[in-house]
């Protein structure tokens, strides 16, 4: 067993152009005015962090570990959810996803994966020069638009796909081997690695790395309708990094789990702040726990009513008080009889 470290926040939802949003510092004091002990960059957002710097020098490494130190914060992770995204496009996204890539290679599909797969290895770098053992990204996707099986897909469709984005990610993998770094992939919909099974497809393609590993978002599984607590017994070997994030999902006469083409508020699938969604935290918070979960418990506001302000406040003090100090003794020891091999023999009536 472990104690969960946290709370801690995720920026990318709070970044900004006014302060205190708009400085690492600023964004900083921010968060631990509001009790969180640790913060998770997104390492495409410039007005808190240079990837490539990091990636070259540990001196700025230094800089960035100090100016958080200064506030009491530690860094989690970095985040690479819209590199990460670009490894793998289908043509389908193409246009909604070029602003996620810098300037110069949009409108190039190939030259925007080369440079988000040259974004991954500087966050491998990055990680290592920053002391860090794991990494949030996202899985990209060439299968997603045949996620329903209609039409019917042709026969190897799937294969190939898995195939495919495990040939452009097992180099990836092994850059943050050998920066000693785990990989985690947040499952997602949308990303080709969405669900559990999903996961195991993409294990088995790149042979089960050992950096092949699970940012856990119970939020959505809660969206489709997959049972959460369930998929941590299943995958908890694989789960090294922890995001927090509730949410709902209300069905009616009109909306499902596809939504039905309506804006957040009107989908019966909802991310919610902390509290006021449908995720079991007293159950995952346990089984992490018991698991001996070695993360941190960080904090990802989404929420399409509540202030991402009041969400992050309100966020802090919830998962302090839904991370559980471990015990170090066995509650029932005051009735313990102190036997020895002998008495047990004797007690299951064995000759001594």
């Amino acid at each position: 067993m472990r104690t969960i470290k946290g709370p801690a926040i995720f920026l990318a939802q709070f970044a900004g152009d006014d302060a205190p949003f708009n400085t690492l510092d600023g964004i900083a004091a921010w968060a631990a005015s509001l009790g969180f002990k640790g913060v998770q960059i997104p390492s495409w957002d410039g007005r808190l962090f240079d990837l490539a710097r990091a990636a070259e020098s540990r001196a700025y490494c230094e800089d960035v570990q100090a100016t958080l130190a200064k506030h009491g914060l530690a860094l989690t992770e970095l985040s690479t959810h819209l590199q990460g995204q670009l490894v793998a496009v289908h043509p389908a996204y193409d246009a909604a996803f070029d602003g996620f890539a810098a300037p110069e290679v949009r409108g190039n599909p190939a030259a925007r994966q080369e440079w988000a797969t040259q974004q991954m290895r500087l966050a491998a770098k990055a990680s290592r020069n920053l002391g860090l053992n794991a990494h949030a990204t996202f899985s990209g996707a060439l299968a997603w638009p045949f996620v329903y099986p209609w039409p019917q897909r042709p026969q190897g469709l799937v294969e190939t796909a898995f195939g495919e984005l495990a040939r452009r990610w097992r180099p990836l993998l092994d850059a943050f081997d050998e920066a000693g770094v785990d990989v985690c992939y947040e499952i997602h919909p949308g990303e080709d690695l969405h669900d559990g099974a999903s996961f195991e497809m993409f294990l088995d393609a790149v042979g089960n790395h050992p950096r092949a590993n699970i940012l856990y978002d119970p939020s959505h599984f809660v969206l489709q309708a997959l049972d959460h607590v369930a998929f941590l017994d299943i995958y908890r070997e694989r789960i090294r990094m922890f995001h927090v994030k509730d949410a709902e999902f209300r069905p009616t006469g009109r909306v499902g789990v596809y939504g039905g083409f309506q804006p957040w508020v009107d989908r019966a699938g909802r991310f919610r702040s902390l509290g006021d969604g449908q995720v079991d935290f007293k159950a995952v918070f346990s089984k992490l726990a018991a698991f001996g979960f070695e993360g941190w418990a960080v904090l990802e506001w989404e929420c399409c009513l509540k202030h991402p302000e009041d969400g992050a406040r309100e966020g802090a003090r919830f998962i302090a008080d839904h991370i559980i100090r471990v015990t170090d003794k066995a509650f029932d020891d005051f009735a313990s009889s102190g036997a020895d091999e002998a008495a047990n023999r004797r007690m299951l009536g064995l000759a001594p």
